[in-house]
């Protein structure tokens, strides 16, 4: 059996609830967040950190996944919700919706990082580099992973300037490039520094523009 699906079962307990996330680094688009929690009826070997596997192996373990769990599901929290109340904030809420989503209040949650989520209604463990351990992790990790690409390769199609279907709204050079010559599209997280500077830029670069006296400081 794959070493992190084994990882899950030695804890002894009900098959646990693995949560993470994806795109809190990005510039552009939502932090989406996956829950799943795992039948162990299905081998799963290629089974690994999202970040360790191919798109096209992350795509067939996706379907893989969604067709052994037991319940799973995925939330996004758009740029609106992260400018308003922070990124961490926007993580947080995801992974305490997403964990309520599954109606599994009795499952011990394993969650990816050091800080848990606020007032979840299950019991939750935070791991540090988790989806290299932990299968259930893992696998909420690629969920995640592919649910965000495919929401910003359809941005793409909305906002092509952008190359989203390339760069998934972090901040390559080309993206960058294109926020300085274009200014932020309406999916921009205006909050991060990058994006925020272009934004005032954009708006004063015209003589006749007048700055909000909100953001005369930033």
């Amino acid at each position: 059996m794959n070493q992190l699906l084994q990882n899950d079962l030695e804890l002894g307990t009900l098959a646990p609830v693995g949560v993470d996330e994806a795109g809190r680094g990005a510039l552009a688009g939502p932090v989406v967040v996956a829950a799943v929690v795992l039948s162990y009826r299905h081998p799963l070997e290629k089974l690994n950190d999202s970040k360790q596997l191919s798109a096209k192996q992350r795509d067939l373990l996706f379907d893989q996944i969604i067709a052994d769990a037991e319940s799973w599901s995925v939330i996004s929290m758009d740029h609106k919700y992260i400018d308003e109340h922070n990124i961490l904030e926007a993580t947080l809420e995801g992974m305490r919706r997403a964990i309520e989503a599954l109606g599994k209040p009795e499952r011990l949650c394993l969650i990816d990082g050091n800080i848990p989520p606020r007032s979840a209604v299950n019991k939750c463990v935070t791991v540090i580099r988790g989806d290299s351990i932990h299968g259930c992790i893992a696998a909420a990790s690629i969920l995640a992973k592919v649910h965000r690409d495919r929401l910003m390769q359809g941005f793409h199609a909305q906002y092509p300037s952008y190359s989203f279907i390339s760069n998934k709204g972090y901040g390559s050079k080309q993206h960058l490039d294109a926020i300085t010559e274009f200014g932020p599209s309406p999916i921009h997280r205006l909050s991060y520094a990058p994006v925020r500077q272009q934004s005032i830029w954009h708006l004063t670069k015209d003589s006749s523009t007048i700055l909000p006296r909100s953001m005369e400081k930033l």
